[in-house]
């Protein structure tokens, strides 16, 4: 499948300085800042600096010291953050059916509060 980029979506413009943004931490490949809408007290993003759709086109097609540097990034807003305690949770939304809002990898990290089940049925 191939993977058609818009360079134009809210995260590349936050990349690009066009859009402010709280940010939490910065590395060489990826930008990790606080949620403008938070659904818990912690709300973090952690996007990769390339232009990836989703996460199975990054871990298709990213570099190596992409792919490490981004996960490393993860766990540090995590440990930055100091959620590892009382646990926290990693989300990913890819595709409509994920309902992926915007087009550029991002994971959320949540915490700070019992987050409930992940999905209810329906």
């Amino acid at each position: 499948m191939g993977y058609a980029y818009d360079d134009q979506n809210i995260f590349a413009k936050i990349l690009r300085g066009e859009i402010p943004n709280s940010t939490v931490l910065e590395t060489e490949h990826s930008l990790a800042f606080r949620d403008i809408r938070p659904q818990a007290p912690t709300h973090v993003l952690v996007i990769p600096k390339g232009a990836y759709v989703c996460f199975d086109h990054f871990a298709q097609e990213a570099t190596e010291a992409e792919i490490v540097d981004y996960v490393r990034a993860v766990g540090d807003v995590c440990k930055m953050e100091g959620v590892a305690e009382n646990g926290w949770r990693l989300i990913s939304n890819a595709g409509e059916n994920g309902v992926q809002e915007v087009p550029h990898l991002h994971v959320h990290v949540l915490a700070g509060r019992n987050l409930g089940r992940m999905l209810s049925r329906g």
